[in-house]
């Protein structure tokens, strides 16, 4: 079988994200390729889907196949699971440890200006969307909670580099005026 139906299969077989070294680990020792190699078999695979509803994309924990963003209100109806709905508090959390990172739980809640439930930073936990990264040094040594891979991965990341400006997130938030509106 050639190097790029191997890559293919393999990628199309995995349920996560898979790095260059987890795809080399499926050779034997004398007949792996290259990093340079199997990036070159990627790229390749990506442009023979580009006209395709499927996808290779590259986030935070790799390479992974997925359904391309306009075919995904055809496929949704296939799906019987309904996505989880977050709260607004949730999100709002998430996003303040994604810009904010390494973050603790008192600066979250200052930055909210609300105390930030048990169960918020216990979902984000149970995502895998954050983790305890260490313990600030203050008195009651709190932890310092950071995003993921998984949390780069489910928002089609690369890195932290992608997330919109925090100028960018703030003019979302604002009220639109008339003034403010283009109108044709």
């Amino acid at each position: 079988m050639e190097l790029r139906s191997i890559i293919e299969a393999t990628l199309f077989a995995a349920r996560k994200p898979l790095s260059l070294q987890q795809l080399q680990n499926v050779f034997e020792k004398e007949g792996c390729p290259e990093k340079a190699e199997l990036r070159e078999m990627i790229r390749e695979i990506q442009e023979a889907y580009q006209p395709r509803p499927i996808e290779l994309v590259e986030v935070a924990s790799g390479y992974r196949f997925q359904i391309r963003e306009e075919a995904s209100p055809w496929v949704s109806r296939l799906l019987s699971e309904k996505p989880p709905k977050y709260s607004r508090a949730l999100l709002e959390t998430l996003a303040i440890i994604a810009y904010k990172q390494p973050t603790t739980r008192g600066e979250i809640e200052e930055i909210r200006g609300v105390n930030v439930s048990s169960n918020i930073i216990h979902t984000l936990l149970e995502r895998e969307w954050i983790r305890p990264v260490g313990h600030k040094e203050v008195p009651g040594r709190p932890a310092l909670y950071a995003t993921t891979k998984q949390f780069l991965d489910h928002f089609n990341l690369k890195s932290l580099e992608q997330l919109p400006a925090l100028s960018e997130v703030r003019l979302l938030d604002e009220p639109q005026t008339s003034d403010s509106l283009d109108y044709p």
